[in-house]
């Protein structure tokens, strides 16, 4: 029988605070039943095992990482939409480095629930690069351009790879702005006539 006040919801919580504290490595069920005070064997009530918990969070990520890109772009348009996404993004990846890790892999094959949180940021993120000029196949290159970008710039930064000592929004910006004159390139090159 489950426990009262145990659910899914309040373990994905508790599993994503020590993915962050501690890394995705750390998150193992044994953790997660001690840090919610059960014996391991109850959180199966809720949960598909590990793998069904790194499926979880995977999808809570996502759809906490869709919320604040969203949010950041909402009454903005063109580069400054850029812009903010990519300081959303980058601000998600500080503040849940655990978290963020779980939204990295491309879901499996049939994986419906993974790929429809997924596919919630690539949409939005198709919407923020319609502006810029490009075709479909151009627009999904500047997608995987831009997510490598900004995860490059995260994974660096968590470990510690920036010593130099210059402030990292101005890097951030620069690198933006590089990205998006890029794009606009991108986008002329698809409208000049062959």
């Amino acid at each position: 029988m489950a426990r009262a006040g145990l659910d899914t919801h309040t373990l994905v919580l508790a599993a994503a605070e020590l993915a962050d504290a501690h890394g995705m490595e750390e998150v193992t069920l044994a953790a997660l039943a001690a840090k919610l005070g059960v014996r391991s064997p109850s959180l199966y009530n809720h949960i598909n095992g590990l793998p069904g918990l790194r499926t979880l969070l995977a999808v809570h990520g996502l759809e906490r990482l869709y919320e604040v890109m969203s949010a950041a772009t909402e009454g903005v348009s063109g580069e400054a939409a850029v812009h903010a996404m990519s300081q959303a993004y980058i601000g998600f990846a500080r503040q849940h480095p655990g978290l963020y890790q779980t939204t990295l892999k491309a879901p499996e094959q049939g994986d419906t629930t993974l790929e429809a949180a997924g596919g919630k940021i690539l949409s939005l993120i198709l919407q923020v690069l319609s502006g810029f000029g490009l075709d479909e196949e151009g627009k999904l290159h500047a997608v995987r351009g831009l997510r490598s970008i900004l995860h490059g710039f995260s994974t660096l930064e968590q470990q510690g790879g920036f010593g130099m000592p210059l402030d990292l929004s101005v890097s951030l910006t620069r690198l933006i702005r590089t990205y998006i004159a890029g794009i606009r390139c991108m986008g002329a090159e698809a409208d000049s006539p062959e």
